[in-house]
């Protein structure tokens, strides 16, 4: 037969309720230390990789185009100086 200590019983309830008062106030600054680590670098203005990845296609289409349309623009200068040549020299009249 076990005899039941009360000194003992409230020494072993008074432990396990500090270990649980420290479990939760560990969780609790584990909490706060993520929730001032995500605002801290909110203000940073960090950009996923998707979005840099997008981004990055979006400067290489552009620039793709930019170089498509100089090289239009080049043939189109190039027909016309051809076409000028070829006109009448201003400043002189016909007849």
């Amino acid at each position: 037969m076990q005899s039941e200590n009360p000194m003992i019983s409230d020494l072993v309830k008074l432990i396990n309720g500090a270990a649980g008062t420290l479990a939760g106030m560990g969780r609790e600054a584990g909490e706060s230390a993520r929730e001032r680590f995500r605002e801290a670098m909110g203000g940073l203005d960090f950009v996923s990789r998707e979005e840099f990845e997008a981004v990055k296609e979006m400067a290489v289409a552009a620039r793709e185009e930019s170089d498509a349309l100089r090289d239009r623009i080049a043939a189109l200068e190039a027909t016309l100086a051809a076409k000028g040549s070829k006109a009448k020299p201003a400043g002189k009249s016909a007849g």
